[in-house]
């Protein structure tokens, strides 16, 4: 399997001579296991001036990363949806898909290093924010019928048992070294399991969705379980309605709080199974 890469191609805090925000394309490779080696990962880094913002610099810049790196990824996620036509249409030109995505875990904390430590340092820096401009998310959908899982619950693993993930039998997954969320390998880590007769396809079409992370939500149409994918969409797992099942969602969201937004969903034939049909280990991030 090819690498994956995360991509951000937007204004930065810094003013050039002429009084324009100048731009930045980052780019960083995705670890895709929990024994990935966060060190070794991939990054490239270049400024675009105000003038040249448009996709045929973003594919030059693509391609001088490729050749940096040696080799092109199988695909690019990207999180920021108002820049989803020009950076579809560069990788596009470059025969790359581009994914939109939450799973941008390395580029987000990449650009909060950046924020604090590359950017004040800068000629022309601007102090303050320098805030994304929020498109509205769409509303929860709900999940077609065949691939509702037939039963489900909420359980807990030590994050040193993480480690061993590449070792186990999974047909669709990812991880990602729980170094990059700062947990302690002591720290349990929550979840949910799925168990579905179908659980094949049913891991197979949450694997094209590009999952970002699970999410207890209570509004006023009730409490939910909330899986999260893409650059917005938010999909209804469970409604919450029994008394218990609700206490475990809500003890779901603070141990996932105490372990930095870390948790995992497994998908499962039944409770006796030894392999999983998916299982993914995901964080939930503040993106800019």
């Amino acid at each position: 399997m090819g690498s994956i890469w995360e991509l951000d191609f937007y204004s930065r805090p810094i003013l050039d001579e002429n009084q324009k925000k100048v731009w930045e394309v980052l780019v960083c490779e995705s670890p895709l296991d929990t024994r990935a080696n966060v060190d070794s990962l991939f990054r490239y880094a270049e400024y675009c001036p105000s003038t040249e913002v448009n996709s045929v610099w973003l594919r030059t810049a693509l391609q001088e990363a490729i050749d940096k790196a040696g080799e092109a990824p199988i695909k690019i996620r990207f999180f920021r949806r108002q820049m989803n036509n020009m950076i579809t249409k560069a990788c596009n030109d470059l025969g790359i898909p581009a994914q939109p995505s939450r799973r941008t875990l390395v580029l987000n904390q990449w650009l909060q290093q950046r924020m604090e430590q590359v950017y004040p340092n800068e000629p022309g820096y601007q102090g303050g924010t320098n805030p994304s401009v929020r498109l509205e998310a769409p509303l929860p959908q709900r999940l077609p019928d065949a691939l509702e899982g037939q039963q489900w619950g909420f359980v807990t693993l030590p994050a040193s048992e993480f480690m061993d993930m590449p070792e186990w039998e999974i047909d669709f997954g990812e991880g990602f070294p729980l170094e990059l969320a700062q947990v302690s390998l002591e720290i349990q880590i929550p979840g949910i399991l799925i168990f579905s007769p179908r659980a094949l396809p049913l891991a197979g079409w949450m694997s094209g969705l590009d999952l970002a992370w699970l999410k207890f939500n209570s509004s006023p149409q009730g409490a939910r379980l909330l899986l999260e994918t893409g650059a917005t969409e938010s999909w209804v797992l469970a409604n919450l309605r029994n008394p218990q099942m609700l206490a475990e969602a809500k003890g779901f969201e603070e141990a996932k709080q105490k372990a930095n937004g870390v948790h995992f969903m497994g998908v499962q034939s039944d409770p006796q199974a030894e392999s999983f049909a998916g299982f993914w280990l995901l964080c939930e991030i503040d993106l800019p």
